[in-house]
């Protein structure tokens, strides 16, 4: 990780914290050592980050740093507050994470009075899906890092296969998780369930078409079987 993006990180994993936070409470979120923590502190401080506390106390970053103001209505809460919730309850663990640094980014820099309309929003998600978290993290990082995965997959009448597939998107149901991508052993898109996917791993072979001229393929495919 970059300088840059590691004070990146402890500015976001402050804002999380309204009261102050020991040191090696922060270097052990962080993975950390102290003296890193304590120089990259000094760093922001000097380069006007509002952080107060000192070492042995703990630290604390006052609300309203770096973003003016965000100006959302009320609908506009619900619906973020809304998917956010979504996505803590269906996304893996980097997803929870980051829906909880994005809810912690928002609420820093809300006009006052807004923030009881965060704390009083009275929409909430469910559980549902097939609970493969750790089958989202693997097939996110293989669509981030376009490489092709090794699955075995049981169809509806428990027919096991293996497939080598480039996957395009995930798409969240109520009862599971699909995953869209091209099949090596159909030469088509085919849609895959995570709750009838048995095992995946990554192959190391990147896809041969970037994610994004696939994506496109693909919807342009749905569109197609929308006209047949």
């Amino acid at each position: 990780m970059s300088r840059s993006a590691r004070l990146l990180d402890l500015l976001q994993t402050l804002r999380r914290h309204r009261r102050p936070v020991s040191g090696l409470a922060l270097a052990a979120e962080l993975g950390v050592s102290i003296r890193t923590l304590y120089r990259d502190i000094a760093t922001l401080q000097a380069q006007g980050a509002p952080i107060d506390g000192e070492a042995g106390l703990g630290y604390v970053l006052r609300p309203g740093f770096t973003l003016p103001p965000l100006m959302f209505s009320e609908d506009e809460i619900d619906a973020i507050l809304l998917g956010l919730r979504f996505v803590s309850k269906r996304g893996d663990d980097e997803m929870l994470d980051a829906a909880e640094n994005a809810l912690a980014k928002i609420e820093a820099v809300l006009p006052e009075g807004m923030a009881d309309v965060v704390q009083g929003s009275s929409l909430l998600a469910g559980p549902g899906g097939s609970g493969a978290r750790d089958m989202l993290t693997l097939i996110r990082g293989a669509i981030r890092s376009e490489e092709k995965l090794s699955i075995t997959y049981t169809d509806a009448k428990g027919r096991a296969s293996d497939r080598t597939v480039w996957p395009v998107a995930i798409a969240f149901f109520n009862d599971t998780e699909i995953l869209a991508a091209w099949c090596e052993t159909r030469r088509d898109f085919r849609h895959f369930r995570f709750d009838r996917v048995t095992s995946a791993r990554p192959t190391g072979e990147r896809l041969p078409r970037r994610h994004r001229i696939l994506l496109a393929e693909w919807r342009l495919a749905q569109d197609l079987d929308e006209m047949m």
